[in-house]
């Protein structure tokens, strides 16, 4: 039967202790002398197992912990690719306070951590205003089918068991989905009560805040770890009307 390599390093070592406390007799000719400080070295071994024990833990903890982020950012750029990216670029045009919001968020390559987090903080007091009526009936038909169109992938990502560590990610792909369920439910967006075009725009102010919210903390993981693809972000900011995707 083949020995398993770390038994075979587990006799190696018990081997290469006992041989090294057999030199130091055969030098020394105290026994009492040496059994005492095998007593003493046996006395520390458990302590010195648990701190051995919590440092190997805690390094798996942080390895798992980062492949476990990278796992997570994967998801939340694909959501970004497909759904995010886009449904700012719709809603912004008949939101009422981008403009607010619109020059913090025109990102270039001079920011820093300092920078986002100064946005952020602005971004978490921002209300945005999304008024509906009969006269945005093409807004809401084209919103309709551009989040229908994506109603299996974004199914797909609330499946993913991932996301269950990123709570804010995730409230806010149930709210991009409650909103694509309730546009889907009604025929006609032309005629509908005023407390119904209300009903809508509350769906549509939350999805859209907490969307882009999403997106800065997503810029700034781009930012910090993959240049070329927040470089590509930079050039199709849907906040930034100069924003072109050609490299000039």
């Amino acid at each position: 039967m083949k020995i398993k390599w770390r038994v075979k390093l587990g006799i190696v070592l018990l081997l290469s202790s006992a041989i090294i406390y057999l030199l130091v007799y055969i030098i020394f000719k105290d026994a009492k002398h040496e059994l005492f400080y095998i007593g003493i070295d046996l006395a520390f071994l458990p302590l010195e197992i648990l701190i051995v024990a919590l440092v190997v833990e805690a390094a798996i903890n942080a390895r798992e912990k980062a492949i476990l982020l990278e796992k997570l950012n994967m998801v939340i750029g694909a959501f970004f690719s497909e759904v995010g990216t886009e449904f700012l670029e719709k809603v912004s045009k008949h939101e009422l306070n981008t403009e607010r919001i619109a020059e913090d968020l025109k990102i270039s390559q001079g920011w820093d951590e300092k920078k986002f987090e100064k946005v952020a903080g602005k971004i978490k007091a921002y209300t945005p205003r999304i008024p509906l009526g009969a006269d945005k009936t093409l807004f809401l038909d084209d919103l309709r089918g551009f989040l229908g169109e994506r109603r299996k992938f974004m199914i797909r990502l609330l499946e993913n068991p991932n996301l269950l560590e990123h709570e804010s990610f995730t409230d806010m792909l149930w709210a991009i989905f409650h909103l694509t369920e309730e546009l889907e439910k009604r025929i006609s967006f032309d005629s509908l009560p005023g407390t119904d075009y209300r009903h809508l725009e509350g769906d549509l102010e939350r999805a859209y805040r907490r969307v882009v919210f999403e997106w800065l903390k997503y810029m700034e993981h781009l930012m910090k770890n993959y240049p070329y693809l927040f470089s590509l972000a930079i050039r199709t900011n849907p906040f930034d009307p100069e924003a072109s995707i050609y490299v000039i």
